[in-house]
């Protein structure tokens, strides 16, 4: 008999049919003697209604009546899910974020977990009951209704099961694993049987969709191993775990590309101490995410800084380049649309030697020019022109033969 927390995306509950497939999934586990909790998304489509209908009563709704509206999604989900047990002679019991014990800070739209108390999750446990939570919500310490922004429901998932010190924590999804690279561009990518919480989280981060980067971080923290597989089959899927010393034979372990990205190059800059702090400060100030950033070797005491941003930031880039070029003293500001980051992963980087040297002969090969790279110590990051960006995620799976590794 294990303890196991399971969260299921809009997608596995997108409507009636499917809810009662997850209900079913669960009576099985519920019928072998697991303990399950169940975490779940709004059906999918329900959250963009919400907030379409928002928009269309007030141009710029309050964040926190946002929350208020928000939180429904899931709370439907709930319910329907634990009516959907309860047909099968399941006891079930549906839980909000807030009576399931979660407490964030008071940041609406996106706020972060503080702490949780799962008494209730618990009790009703200790009862035999399925205990079905709402994702992506909780409550403040003032009893304000929150949301944790995108994944939050994976994050609710992985909390719960740090708290309750559950077995394993199951994501199902709409694929049913990890793999080597995007199964869509890559028709004979891999599934990835088990993988460290270091190489998802760095996968997450150059643009693998499946997990976002800071429910890994969480799991990472507490210690969480989690699953990611399908809600449509019965396949195992990958495990996310604590790394071991075998998972270092595999020196590359999957690769990852992220479009919508622009270049800004920020060219004759002035090199001197303090110039890249006002720089970047005016950057942030503006709202700028920025992501890979090189600077170039000083020539005549003058200096080029190029930095990448996601394309949805450009615009705010493009209102502050008059600044950018006041405050630095640069002769000239240009952005760049139209490019991608492709990155290689694997913690096997970290005593294996040639990664790079493959990887730019796979775009070489290609005719693919390299703009930037950045380098951390299990992953090699480089810009291309997105219009090549799969050409060059194919390349590079069949330099490091991807698809034999397990």
């Amino acid at each position: 008999m294990s303890l196991i927390v399971q969260k299921y995306g809009g997608t596995s509950v997108g409507n009636p049919e499917r809810i009662r497939n997850v209900a079913n999934r669960i009576a099985e586990w519920h019928r072998k003697g697991d303990r399950i909790v169940a975490v779940v998304s709004a059906m999918s489509g329900v959250t963009d209604s919400l907030i379409k209908l928002a928009k269309e009563v007030c141009d710029e709704p309050a964040e926190r009546e946002m929350d208020m509206l928000l939180a429904t999604g899931e709370q439907t989900t709930i319910s329907l899910l634990a009516m959907a047990l309860h047909s099968l002679g399941i006891p079930a019991f549906s839980l909000t974020g807030a009576q399931a014990g979660i407490v964030t800070d008071g940041k609406h739209t996106k706020a972060k977990i503080a702490n949780i108390t799962p008494n209730q999750v618990k009790q009703h446990l200790d009862a035999g009951a399925v205990v079905i939570v709402a994702g992506f919500q909780g409550q403040t310490m003032e009893g304000q209704i929150t949301t944790l922004g995108r994944g939050g429901s994976d994050l609710t998932a992985i909390a719960i099961a740090a708290a309750i010190k559950a077995d394993i924590c199951q994501i199902y999804t709409d694929v049913d694993g990890v793999y080597s690279a995007d199964p869509r561009i890559v028709p004979n990518a891999t599934k990835i049987q088990e993988i460290s919480y270091d190489e998802m989280l760095e996968m997450a981060g150059a643009g693998s969709k499946v997990m976002q980067a800071r429910s890994v971080e969480f799991a990472k923290k507490f210690g969480v191993k989690f699953e990611v597989r399908s809600s449509f089959n019965n396949n195992p899927g990958t495990i996310v775990k604590e790394e071991n010393k075998s998972m270092e034979n595999v020196v590359v372990r999957g690769v990852s590309v992220e479009k919508n990205q622009a270049k800004v190059t920020i060219s004759g800059v002035p090199d001197k101490p303090g110039i890249a702090a006002k720089l970047f400060q005016a950057i942030a100030e503006a709202g700028v995410n920025v992501d890979m950033i090189v600077q170039n070797v000083s020539q005549s005491g003058e200096t080029d800084i190029t930095f990448t941003l996601n394309k949805d930031d450009v615009k705010k880039a493009n209102k502050i380049t008059g600044s950018i070029t006041e405050l630095s003293s640069a002769k000239s500001v240009t952005v760049k649309e139209g490019i991608a980051k492709l990155s290689v992963v694997g913690i096997g980087m970290r005593s294996h030697s040639g990664v790079a040297s493959s990887l730019f002969a796979a775009l070489s090969e290609q005719g693919i020019n390299i703009q930037m790279i950045s380098t951390s110590e299990i992953k090699i990051t480089v810009v291309i022109d997105e219009d090549r960006s799969a050409d060059a995620v194919k390349a590079v799976h069949d330099k490091f033969e991807l698809n034999l590794i397990k």
